[in-house]
């Protein structure tokens, strides 16, 4: 090369190198920026509540000061049974975001003194106010034309005390309620037949009144105050609400408010909720804006049912009192819906939720409400509801809805809610295109008593997919209570669906069944026999929106920051892979070896050092067993040969090529990493087939007969995979890892999720996988299944290497070599991976050394 050639590539080596300088520059400057978590400072303090029949009350606080004051304040009310211990994360985050924060817990909860009078305007509401006047006169609290800027949260029980609070006290600057009610009396007693209270919903009123009598207070009461404990006790026993238990739910709920709530509203609802329905934040939202004030709604995840996560509520209130104490709220808010599953997600290997943006709440302003007409069919059918209730069917149970919503995947769910003779059901035809279901649908229903009377009733809807198999969307049913029944003579009544989210796919059909029986709510003791028809056309109406997949953006002030990143990040990738290529170079002696691992070291970000120098090689024909516990680092080391992770230090040859991601010789490997994951609408072939053709080579290549036979699948390869059990997933990602016949073969604990028939058939596979030649690697935490599959064994724990060996000197006299020899460091090098030992020779069997490291998790299949 001549001189002169050779000036400008250095010039633009010394270019680039310089570009890299000034931007790890920046970068530094902005992490050194951001890299400081604001300061935040507690106090804790009991201050003054509403006094108690002449008697002072003190509230238990803690007050939340940022870095920087003066600032905005938000009160933090929590939910029923618990106290602020409950609020400190959410209280952090606020605090760090730049708010004063008070939280506290209400009176006749934790330390607080007074007694439970559910949300009531005189002692809960009033003592919300008098915190209120105690942030006003906080010098570090922001104020505004002479009025304090404080907002008030809450969830469920906090969100109500919110609502109640907005409404009464002008000095309130924002609201966020999170799943919480609207009318008290209508979310205890739900009647989706018409406006009376209706069914009483037993099982959660008895679990809220049990878990309040855990502060102490008098025997039978706790600390409720005499007259929600006697209106409580009546309803038990009678299952009916009197006048004075519906006066004092009245007086609890933010329904009688909403007309005098005008600073602007956020509130989120739990989709996962057979407490308190997307139907109470509907009636909420819709009375707030009545009047000209802003309200912000989203239907979020969980809820009561999945114990009340709050981590969405959290983000969401975040941003919304960022928008509203920055002027950026409007009269018309987006209505954001959080969907279940809704999208795949590389990075997790399976479905993910999504957030849909809507242009206005339904039923709101401008914005209609948008409805979708089907036909439902079926003949009339007469039902039964058994003497004292019992069997009953299980909808939804106090904090555990959740799993059963996670059991109708596995269709025991559907069972548990449809006892036969005690359900009519009705079917829409197949959908001709999908509907994205975002409430409660209505129908009309005729239903005839044989004794007249009252009937008790529980309406659902289902999405019935094509094969027949039903989900309840949520588990969620809506009681009816049908009054003045004449025996033998037919009523008709406009039945409210609960409120759903649900997308139902094209070719699905829509199934409402009307039962007499559920566990969660109060029933009649005396036999009945009823017969429900569908009334009229048997016209169903379901109300459907169209939303966008939410995008976060990204504001522009930190456009050029986020540029900078991206250029240094690649700049420090290329940096990184150059010279990893560079240092990691062809090893000729290697050639032939499939797989060399020295001195292999992964550590992460937080310090956690998952392989600690592992260093071992697997020649052809070998069956190597990767074996140690949960945590022993296993997968990790896969995950390095394989090219998906690089290592912190050490190296990687494969056929002495070095491993780095993207390196060629990956090509000659299989691997089947952490469980499978396919495209759940389309067949097991289809998977393969599109996986293969993802790899650029030619179909001949990928020999699919073999890969079919492998995985033992027959007919139901053409089934679509989200109809696969999790063996039958297991198989088909051992089947597509096999594709092409690879020389080396990874599999993360193949044998998960298979049968000991199907377990025997894959020793055999992967025996004579080996036995042309090639190599397999496989992972597991089972000593008997290591020893009955491969021929040599590495033994892993925390991270190091303890030993390894050949299996048929294990199973003779000789034993396992060791990872060292000299017996006094083989002692030290037990003893740190936490084996207990008296005196431990340079060799000692395989077995009694994973026992001793694993104890009781050692199982055998």
């Amino acid at each position: 090369m001549t001189r002169r050639g050779w000036r400008p590539r250095l010039r633009s080596r010394r270019w680039i190198a310089a570009v890299a300088v000034v931007v790890l520059a920046l970068i530094a400057v902005f992490v050194a920026v951001g890299s400081g978590s604001p300061k935040v400072t507690t106090r804790y303090q009991f201050l003054a509540g509403t006094p108690e029949a002449g008697t002072p009350v003190r509230l238990d606080t803690t007050l939340y000061l940022p870095e920087h004051t003066p600032a905005p304040a938000v009160l933090l009310a929590h939910g029923f049974g618990g106290s602020k211990a409950d609020l400190a994360g959410e209280a952090r985050t606020l605090a760090k975001d730049g708010y004063v924060v008070l939280a506290y817990t209400a009176r006749g909860f934790g330390l607080s003194g007074g007694l439970i009078h559910l949300d009531s305007p005189d002692y809960e509401v009033k003592d919300a106010s008098l915190l209120v006047s105690y942030l006003a006169g906080l010098p570090q609290v922001e104020h505004r034309d002479g009025k304090p800027r404080v907002a008030v949260a809450g969830a469920s029980y906090g969100g109500a005390l919110a609502l109640l609070l907005a409404g009464t006290d002008p000095r309130i600057s924002a609201v966020g309620a999170d799943i919480t009610w609207n009318d008290l009396g209508h979310a205890l007693f739900p009647n989706g037949a018409g406006t009376g209270p209706g069914v009483f919903k037993k099982l959660w009123a008895g679990y809220l009144f049990e878990t309040a009598l855990g502060f102490g207070g008098t025997p039978g009461c706790g600390r409720f105050a005499p007259d929600v404990c006697a209106a409580y006790q009546r309803a038990a026993r009678t299952g009916r609400p009197d006048d004075a238990l519906l006066r004092l739910l009245e007086a609890s709920s933010p329904a009688h408010v909403l007309d005098r709530i005008t600073a602007p509203t956020l509130l989120t609802q739990g989709e996962q909720d057979s407490l308190f329905g997307l139907s109470e934040a509907d009636a909420n939202a819709r009375g707030i804006a009545a009047h000209g004030t802003a309200v912000r709604v989203q239907w979020r995840l969980g809820g009561h049912d999945s114990g009340g996560g709050t981590a969405g509520a959290t983000a969401a209130l975040v941003s919304w009192l960022g928008d509203v104490f920055a002027g950026r709220v409007g009269a018309k808010q987006t209505f954001r819906i959080d969907e279940a599953g809704a999208s795949l997600s590389s990075d997790q290997g399976g479905a993910v939720a999504q957030t849909l943006d809507v242009a206005g709440y339904p039923g709101i302003g401008a914005t209609p409400r948008r409805a979708r007409s089907l036909t439902l069919a079926g003949a009339a059918q007469q039902v039964t509801a058994p003497a004292g209730g019992n069997p009953a069917a299980i909808s939804a149970v106090p904090l555990l809805g959740n799993l059963l919503g996670q059991a109708g995947r596995f269709g025991v769910a559907g069972q548990l809610t449809q006892i036969p003779g005690q359900v009519a059901t009705f079917r829409t035809d197949p959908l001709r295109q999908r509907a994205f279901v975002a409430g409660g649908g209505t129908v009309r229903l005729t239903i005839t008593s044989s004794t007249g009377g009252d009937a008790t009733l529980f309406a659902a809807l289902r999405d019935v997919a094509r094969d027949g198999t039903s989900v309840l969307p949520s588990n969620l049913v809506q009681p009816l209570y049908v009054t003045g029944l004449q025996p033998g003579v037919p009523k008709t009544v406009t039945v409210t669906l609960p409120s759903i989210v649900q997308d139902v796919a094209g070719g699905h059909r829509l199934a409402l069944t009307v039962a007499t029986t559920d566990l969660a709510y109060q029933l009649p003791v005396d036999p009945r026999i009823y017969t429900i028809a569908l009334a009229g056309s048997g016209a169903l109406s379901v109300p459907v929106v169209a939303g966008t997949v939410r995008k976060a953006g990204t504001p522009q002030a930190w456009l050029i920051a986020g540029g900078a990143v991206v250029l240094a990040i690649a700049a420090g990738v290329w940096l990184v892979l150059v010279r990893r290529r560079r240092s990691l170079s062809h090893a000729g002696d290697l050639s032939a070896v499939p797989i060399v691992i020295t001195d292999l070291v992964k550590e992460y970000g937080d310090g956690y050092r998952a392989v600690g120098g592992v260093s071992f090689r697997v020649e052809p024909g070998q069956v190597v067993g990767l074996l140690g516990p949960n945590g022993a680092g296993k997968t990790t080391t896969l995950r390095v040969l394989v090219g998906l992770i690089t290592p912190t230090s050490g190296s990687i040859h494969v056929f002495g090529d070095p491993v780095v991601p993207g390196a060629p010789v990956l090509a000659r490997i299989g691997a089947f990493i952490e469980g499978p994951g396919f495209l759940p609408h389309l067949s097991g072939l289809q998977n393969l087939q599109l996986y293969w053709a993802a790899t650029g080579r030619p179909d001949a290549e990928a020999d699919f007969d073999t890969a079919l036979q492998i995985a033992g699948l027959g007919a139901s390869v053409q089934r679509k995979v989200k109809t696969y059990s999790h063996g039958m997933k297991q198989r088909l990602g051992i089947a597509q890892a096999m594709l092409g016949l690879p020389e080396v073969l990874v599999l993360d604990e193949p044998t998960n999720g298979l049968d000991p028939p199907q377990i025997a058939e894959m020793r055999e596979v992967l025996q004579s996988y080996a036995a042309t030649g090639r190599t397999v690697v496989v992972s597991s935490h089972l000593l008997a299944e290591v020893e009955q599959t491969c021929t040599h064994v590495v033994v892993m724990h925390k991270g190091k290497l303890v030993a390894a060996g050949s299996v048929a000197e294990v199973a003779g006299a000789g034993g396992v070599q060791l990872a060292v020899d000299d017996p006094v460091r083989a002692a030290e090098l037990l003893v740190a991976a936490g084996v207990a030992v008296r005196t431990v020779p340079a060799r000692r069997a395989l077995e009694d050394v994973f026992l001793d490291l694993i104890g009781e998790e050692t199982s055998t299949q």
